[in-house]
């Protein structure tokens, strides 16, 4: 699989978020980038290689990215575009050789206040 550039036209940021608890009780998010860059999107759908991924049947969406040095991937992080949230359930070196992450994610939906 050659990844060109020109297949990788999403923009997203990869961050962490921290909840904090002020002196009154009330817990604040706030989410911090580790990085931003262009990457593949792919939405879910029927195909041979989606049925394959059925273990990761809340995914909705798979990234994929060059690896970025210094920064490893977690579940714990989550994922921005333009289309929303995404929170990252898995994350494989693609073709173990250390170029490229593929991060199966599911979309957030947003939380009335």
């Amino acid at each position: 699989m050659n990844m060109s550039f020109g297949k990788m036209n999403t923009f997203i940021d990869i961050i962490s978020t921290t909840t904090t608890r002020d002196s009154e009780g009330f817990t604040r998010t706030s989410d911090t980038i580790l990085a931003s860059m262009r990457a593949y999107k792919e939405e879910r759908h029927g195909n041979e290689r989606w049925a394959n991924r059925a273990a990761f049947s809340t995914a909705s969406s798979l990234f994929r990215f060059r690896k970025i040095p210094g920064l490893r991937i977690t579940t714990e992080m989550i994922i921005v575009c333009a289309d929303g949230r995404y929170r990252v359930l898995s994350v494989e070196d693609v073709r173990s050789r250390g170029v490229y992450v593929e991060v199966l994610a599911e979309k957030l939906e947003p939380t009335v206040r």
